[in-house]
């Protein structure tokens, strides 16, 4: 969630306060065509930003299991990835309410049987579950610090040798996002860089 922001309400909010305008993206990602309903109030209403597009591309998926979509906005990262592999259980997570509702819908809109939408702050919603991978696009506006929180918290939903995956504005994240990806896994590993943006990956190693 690094860019194509400008509605006058924080997309990182519980319960936005405008009026949702709702539009219409249509797009190929993965070779595949997918339609993401979209409003005001949440992020890149517009189009699927390059960061989300780079992330959807190069992300490394299990072959079975749990992932997360964290920060799902109106859920085109959790989406592409339950597309392509039926066999995957997804979940998608998002703080702002208007933004699940729309996951929600995509998820229905696209056709994709083994993802569902949970509303909530961070981790809170998924306490309990263990999942292969972890998908994040970030809300940088909401400070790094959450950004922070997002890696320095995922161990606690991963599964040994589960992956974490995050992309970010190279010019934002690229001198502060790989230590704490070291201080977190013992290890970064850079998936992907395009167009200003980097997709950072770090493996869990379970004590």
């Amino acid at each position: 969630m690094n860019q194509d922001n400008r509605s006058t309400d924080h997309y990182f909010v519980a319960a936005p306060k405008s009026e949702a305008k709702f539009g219409l993206v249509r797009t190929t990602l993965c070779g595949k065509s997918f339609e993401f309903l979209t409003a005001s109030s949440v992020f890149s209403k517009r189009r699927v930003d390059l960061g989300t597009r780079l992330l959807i591309e190069s992300m490394v998926l299990p072959k079975t299991g749990y992932v997360l979509d964290i920060g799902c906005g109106y859920g085109a990262v959790g989406i592409v990835a339950a597309s392509l592999n039926p066999k995957l259980s997804v979940v998608m997570t998002d703080v702002n309410m208007r933004a699940a509702r729309l996951a929600r819908k995509n998820v229905e809109l696209n056709k994709v049987a083994n993802a569902e939408v949970r509303y909530g702050y961070l981790y809170e919603p998924v306490e309990g579950l263990v999942f292969s991978c972890v998908l994040s696009n970030p809300p940088v506006s909401a400070g790094m610090e959450t950004v922070k929180a997002i890696v320095k918290e995922a161990p606690k939903v991963m599964a040994d040798k589960g992956t974490f995956q995050m992309v970010i504005r190279s010019k934002i994240g690229a001198k502060t996002l790989p230590s704490v990806f070291n201080e977190t896994f013992g290890n970064c590993t850079v998936l992907a860089r395009e167009s200003g943006f980097r997709v950072l990956m770090g493996q869990h190693q379970a004590v």
